[in-house]
């Protein structure tokens, strides 16, 4: 059973968010999306664990139905968390990030670690020069042509709705272990996904590379909650490397699931079900 409503934050922005689960357990999950510019997608990730406490999610200011235009920041979005757990009545919340979701929680941890039971950070965050690798990775999946006719949609100073889902496509197919279903999964997502808010990607982009989370991962490592792990796909195009030297950096359990991309959920859905509720049981008993 699903609930959703909206909340007016202090800036009057609506967001809205769902819940599924029995609200008078605690403590909650809350899912964190990524991006960014993105809506909320991790419905049937939210499903794996529903049944162990609820489990939040909402779409960010500015996507889904989470209407709103203006800037966008960091402060901003970790302040939107607060007012969602207090609007929620949460107290403390178990954190599941995936991609950008990663960093936003790793961020409202630094501010706001007694708010966070635990925290399970997925895909992300990546520290160092991942791009690069990253880069070179998807080059390796694509075809000539296929990296040729991204570059000429990415040129387009605008771009009807065929060509947003064409370029869409392109961008994520390569995050799947499986080229072929990768497709599949990236072309829905660019209809299912939409409107991608470019203007919020850049800004936070631009944002993360002013202020990068590498240069805050020994505050991070101090204020993480007991409960922390990592979890990444070996066939995410993102560098391993640079999520095995996070988990160094902080100290954490990284568990690397093999045959799984980027959203590691659709090639291996059992395997990330198994570790969900391993890891929302053990925080739940702690």
């Amino acid at each position: 059973m699903e609930t959703q409503g909206l909340v007016s934050m202090t800036d009057e922005a609506l967001l809205r968010w769902i819940v599924m689960g029995d609200t008078a357990r605690q403590p909650a999950v809350v899912m964190l999306h990524g991006g960014p510019g993105l809506p909320d997608y991790l419905g049937d990730v939210a499903s794996m664990v529903a049944d162990l406490a609820p489990v939040y999610r909402y779409d960010q200011r500015g996507t889904g139905q989470s209407l709103w235009q203006g800037s966008h920041s960091f402060a901003r979005h970790v302040d939107d968390l607060v007012e969602l757990l207090d609007a929620w009545d949460v107290p403390k919340a178990v954190l599941i990030g995936h991609s950008y979701g990663t960093d936003l929680a790793s961020r409202f941890c630094l501010r706001h670690a007694d708010r966070v039971a635990a925290t399970l950070l997925m895909c992300g965050p990546f520290v160092g020069d991942w791009r690069t690798g990253d880069r070179a990775e998807r080059g390796r999946r694509m075809s000539a042509v296929q990296q040729e006719r991204l570059r000429e949609l990415e040129k387009l100073p605008h771009r009807t709705e065929e060509q947003e889902v064409e370029l869409l496509t392109l961008a994520w197919f390569t995050d799947h272990a499986d080229p072929e279903r990768g497709w599949h999964w990236a072309a829905q997502g660019a209809r299912r996904r939409r409107p991608v808010n470019w203007s919020m990607n850049g800004e936070l982009g631009k944002e993360g590379r002013a202020d990068p989370l590498d240069e805050h991962l020994a505050e991070l490592r101090a204020c993480l909650p007991a409960r922390a792990e990592l979890l990444g796909g070996t066939d995410d195009p993102r560098p391993a490397p640079a999520l095995e030297a996070l988990a160094l950096r902080l100290a954490l359990p990284l568990t690397m699931i093999e045959g799984a991309g980027h959203e590691p959920w659709l090639e291996q859905p059992e395997v990330v079900r198994t570790h969900l509720r391993r890891f929302v049981r053990n925080t739940l008993g702690a």
